[in-house]
This record gives structure tokens, sequence and C-alpha cells, in this order.
């Protein structure tokens, strides 16, 4: 898998699309080794773009709350969005939807991110 990463505005913003399957191993060691280096450099916004992502499994979902936990304690924010269907009812059913900022889309959760200085 390879990660696409993308920032805005000098590194304010930081927008990550993993590719394929979020099941462990070298793709979730490759966002979470990112995510830290994002945070060593100043980030604290951080959009999380799912719309490559097929397939998550508990592994998968462990490195997203890991990023999270991450950013929190850096007083940053994670923001998910182009969830897929099929990925969108793991967080509903994992109610990690109330933990996780979701938004629709890349536009939306950047706009957002925006608003908040």
């Amino acid at each position: 898998m390879a990660t696409k990463l993308t920032t805005l505005d000098n590194l304010e913003i930081a927008i990550m699309e993993p590719r394929g399957s979020l099941i462990g191993g070298e793709e979730t060691d490759e966002i979470k080794a990112k995510a830290h280096d994002l945070i060593e450099q100043g980030n604290r916004k951080l959009v999380m773009d799912l719309g490559g992502v097929a397939y998550i499994n508990s592994t998968g979902i462990g490195a997203l709350v890991a990023i999270h936990s991450m950013y929190e304690k850096a007083h940053g924010t994670v923001k998910l969005c182009n969830m897929a269907k099929s990925v969108q009812n793991v967080f509903v059913i994992t109610k990690l939807t109330g933990v996780f900022d979701v938004e629709e889309n890349r536009e939306e959760a950047v706009k957002n991110f925006k608003s908040i200085k």
C-alpha cells in the first residue's frame, strides 16, 4: 500500500490517503509513522481521506485510534472523510463515529478545519 500525503497552507492541514485494506502490517505501520512525523513537524490538523480504503479490520481501526490519540495528546484534531459504506458501517457498529470527527468529503473536512483558528 502506498499512502499519499499532501499538506496545505504550509503544513497547517495535512491530508493522508491510505489505499487498499487497513488490516495490519506495513500499511498500518506506514500511516502511524507518517502521522507521528507530521506531529513532530508541528502539524495539528489531519484529514484521513478513506476513499481508497476498501476494507478495514480491528487492527486498522486500532491504527486510526492510535493516530487520533497521538493528535489529541498534541492538542490536534483528526477528521475522517470519504468512507465507503462498508468502512462507515464498521465505525457505526463500534460506535467510533462518536469519537472521530467524520465528514462527508475532503472539501468539507478542509473547510471545517479552516474555520478553526
